[in-house]
Formats: C-alpha cells, sequence, structure tokens
C-alpha cells in the first residue's frame, strides 16, 4: 500500500511549479521588507527629530555673600548657555525612501 502511494502521481508539484511559486514568494518578501525598512527609517527619524528639538539652554545666576562690617565675603558668577537651531532641527532634513517622496508635514510642538 505504501508502495502503490509512492508510486502514485496523482496530484504531484512539478518544479516548474515550485520555482514559480518560491520566486513569486520571495518578490513578495522583498517588497514586505523594503516597507519595513521605510517604516524604521521614517520612525528613526521621528526620534532623530523629537531629540533635535528638546531645548537645551540653562541659566543659572550668581551668588554674593558679604560680611556683616567689611564688605563681600564670597561671591560666584552666573552662567548662561542658549541652545540655537542646528541643522535638520524642526523637520528640516527628512529621510525619505524613494526618490520624489514628500517629507513629513511640521509637527506642533
Amino acid at each position: 500500500m505504501i508502495k502503490a502511494l509512492w508510486n502514485d502521481e496523482a496530484g504531484v508539484i512539478l518544479s516548474a511549479e515550485i520555482v514559480l511559486i518560491g520566486t513569486i514568494l520571495v518578490i513578495g518578501m522583498i517588497v514586505g521588507l523594503v516597507e519595513l525598512q521605510c517604516s524604521v527609517v521614517d520612525e528613526l527619524n521621528d526620534l532623530g527629530e523629537a531629540i533635535g528639538s528638546i531645548n537645551q539652554s540653562y541659566q543659572y545666576t550668581g551668588i554674593l555673600s558679604y560680611k556683616r562690617f567689611n564688605g563681600i565675603k564670597a561671591a560666584t558668577s552666573g552662567s548662561r548657555f542658549l541652545d540655537r537651531v542646528d541643522a535638520c532641527d524642526g523637520n528640516e532634513c527628512a529621510i525619505v525612501c524613494v526618490a520624489g517622496g514628500a517629507p513629513e508635514a511640521p509637527k506642533g510642538f
């Protein structure tokens, strides 16, 4: 019975059919992976823009301490750093996967 089943060729898949099905699956997989890559690049671009939009400015004032009768006892000066806009801050350098694609619209911060 097993030998009869083994020798039966009804419903067998031909090699050409296997090659055709495999080719279609590989092409579909490539398209899916390219779309996945574009989605990951877009999300990493959004993450980079979010980090770039953080305002890193800081300022602190100096402290001055006086002696009771003889003037200044100790003093420290203040400091200030102003974070200026860098290149690619605020959606200026959008990374696009396909040629001719439109960058995303500016986001409301």
